[in-house]
């Protein structure tokens, strides 16, 4: 997919199988995660990326997840506290240099998305 981000990291954790237009869109958020790993230097983890809508369901996802459309990606980068990496994804956002979309703090990870108009939450 990109230099340093495979399929299966952004594969739904059910085993299913990602359908086409899927990954396309995976793809792009892999993309955007390429350009913040290289900007920051430092490895991304990807703890959730694609959901099958069985799969949200059952983990309590919302009706209409980006995760279900394969738009998002919840990450985690080490030794960064969640509130930088959400600043950092901000501001590249606002620089042009990431697409828009959704941004949800959370304790332990942050949610990334690329719905194409601006969301912003804490969790």
């Amino acid at each position: 997919m990109t230099k340093n981000f495979k399929k299966e990291e952004f594969n739904c954790k059910c085993g299913c199988d990602m359908p086409d237009d899927v990954y396309a869109n995976i793809t792009k958020v892999a993309n955007q995660l390429q350009f913040l790993r290289d900007s920051l230097g430092k490895p991304i983890k990807i703890n959730s990326g694609y959901r099958c809508p069985e799969h949200n369901l059952k983990i309590g996802g919302v009706t209409n997840s980006q995760h279900q459309f394969g738009k998002a990606a919840d990450i985690v980068i080490k030794a960064l506290p969640t509130n930088i990496v959400r600043q950092y994804i901000d501001d590249f956002i606002s620089d042009g240099e990431m697409l828009q979309g959704g941004l949800g703090l959370y304790e332990t990870f942050v949610h990334y998305d690329i719905r194409g108009k601006k969301a912003r939450w804490d969790g």
